[in-house]
């Protein structure tokens, strides 16, 4: 008999965990909203594996899906792309968005005043939501959303939101 993981109900009190990945280079922010639970246990973006950033963002990029942390943090920085979440901490049940408050967001002026970054890229409604809400009016720039690449967006196939993405983002 195989036993479940117990899912919680509970809120939890989350405070980003890992720093934005960034360098004086990146042209390019692709924001989330907060780190999910698989993301948080391995200290970096888009942990889980049914999640289909990686896949999307090589197919962009038009490189091979990395395999590892390092690779994935290669692979940005030769296309300076930027990534970080609209939300520092906030109040969660596990990975849900939809259960999200008590919203501190993130600062994303250095990142902005620290590189190039000209354009930015919401993945997903909840960080296009926080983004126009805490950080648009701050910086001055417009972020353009594009549809999530979470698994719980199943209206979208990879091979859809690698058109969408590129369509948006260009070639870079």
């Amino acid at each position: 008999m195989v036993k479940k993981a117990a899912v919680t109900k509970e809120y939890t009190h989350v405070t980003h965990p890992f720093p934005a990945l960034y360098n004086k280079e990146s042209e390019i922010l692709i924001l989330g909203s907060l780190p999910s639970v698989k993301s948080r246990e391995q200290m970096f973006f888009y942990g889980h594996p049914q999640n289909r950033f990686w896949k999307v963002i090589a197919a962009v990029l038009n490189e091979p899906v990395p395999k590892n942390i390092e690779e994935k943090k290669a692979m940005l920085y030769r296309h300076h792309v930027a990534l970080w979440d609209t939300i520092y901490s906030c109040d969660i049940i596990g990975s849900s968005d939809s259960s999200i408050k008590n919203v501190v967001p993130t600062d994303l002026k250095a990142i902005v005043k620290d590189s190039n970054v000209k354009r930015i890229f919401c993945n997903g409604k909840t960080s296009g939501t926080y983004f126009q809400k805490y950080q648009q009016k701050e910086l001055g720039i417009e972020a353009e959303v594009l549809p999530s690449t979470s698994p719980a967006n199943a209206a979208y196939s990879v091979e859809r939101l690698v058109e969408i993405w590129k369509e948006k983002i260009g070639e870079m």
